[in-house]
C-alpha cells in the first residue's frame, strides 16, 4: 500500500442505508434500551440490584441498527456475553495486576468466542467491564453476575426479536443457508458485472444490508481473482 492509497483508506465507507432508515435505526435502539431499563429497575431484586451493562448498548447497535449481520444473531448474541462473562471473572479473581487482568480478559474473550463460534465485539467490552469494576461485582458473587448479564441479554434478545420482525423489511434472526451448486455440461457466459449493477441491486433489497458499495466491489474482484487462479491451475 501506497502513501495516496493509506490516506485514502481513512475514508469513511458510505453504506447504502436511506437517512429514513437511520433515524428509525437510532430511533428503535434508544427505545429498545429505555424498555431494557425499566424491566432491570422494576424486576424484583432480593439481593443486590439489577444494573445495565455498559456494552449491552453496543449490542443495540448490532441488533437495531444491523440486524442481518452474523454478529447480531441470537447464539453470538447469548454466547458472547456469556463467555466473555466468564472469561472476565476468573482473569478478575486470578490476576492481581488490573492493566494485566484487562487485557487477558479480553484477549480470552475473543479466543473464546472465536472457537465457538459466536463472536460478538460487545462481549469483550463485557469482559473488561468485570476487570475494571471487579470491586463492585465480586462481593456480589459469580452467580449474581451471570444473572445480571442474563437479564440484560435475555431482555435484549426479546426487545430485538420483538421490534425487528414488527418493523417491514426486517427480519430476525436471520439464517444463512448455502446455495445448492447446480451442476451443467454448458459453460456459463461469463458476464462482466459493473459497479452499477451492484448499487442497483442493493436498492432492491429489503430491510438493512450491512456492507458499503466499496466492500462489495473488493469482494467481487477478490473473488473473480481467485477463480481465475483456480481455473489456471485446473488447465495446468
Amino acid at each position: 500500500m501506497n502513501f495516496k492509497e493509506f490516506i485514502l483508506s481513512f475514508q469513511s465507507h458510505t453504506a447504502p442505508i436511506s437517512v429514513t432508515e437511520k433515524i428509525r435505526n437510532g430511533l428503535i435502539a434508544g427505545i429498545a434500551i429505555l424498555l431494557l431499563g425499566l424491566v432491570l429497575k422494576y424486576l424484583p431484586q432480593p439481593n443486590d440490584p439489577f444494573v445495565m451493562l455498559g456494552s449491552i448498548a453496543a449490542s443495540a447497535v448490532l441488533l437495531f441498527a444491523a440486524p442481518h449481520s452474523p454478529m447480531a444473531q441470537p447464539w453470538p448474541l447469548l454466547g458472547g456475553h456469556l463467555i466473555s462473562t466468564l472469561a472476565g471473572w476468573l482473569c478478575s479473581q486470578y490476576i492481581a495486576d488490573p492493566l494485566l487482568a484487562a487485557g487477558c480478559a479480553v484477549g480470552l474473550a475473543i479466543f473464546l468466542m472465536h472457537y465457538l463460534n459466536c463472536l460478538h465485539p460487545p462481549g469483550a467490552s463485557t469482559a473488561l467491564t468485570l476487570v475494571l469494576f471487579s470491586t463492585q461485582f465480586t462481593p456480589m458473587g459469580w452467580p449474581w453476575v451471570v444473572c445480571i448479564v442474563l437479564t440484560n441479554i435475555g431482555t435484549s434478545l426479546v426487545l430485538a426479536l420483538l421490534i425487528n420482525n414488527l418493523l417491514p423489511g426486517r427480519s430476525y434472526p436471520v439464517r444463512h443457508i448455502p446455495q445448492p451448486v447446480l451442476k451443467t455440461d454448458t459453460k456459463p457466459k461469463h458476464i462482466q458485472l459493473e459497479r452499477t449493477d451492484i448499487e442497483w441491486a442493493l436498492t432492491q433489497m429489503d430491510g438493512v444490508i450491512d456492507v458499503s458499495e466499496e466492500d462489495l466491489v473488493d469482494i467481487y474482484e477478490l473473488a473473480i481473482k481467485n477463480a481465475q487462479n483456480r481455473g489456471g491451475k485446473t488447465n495446468s
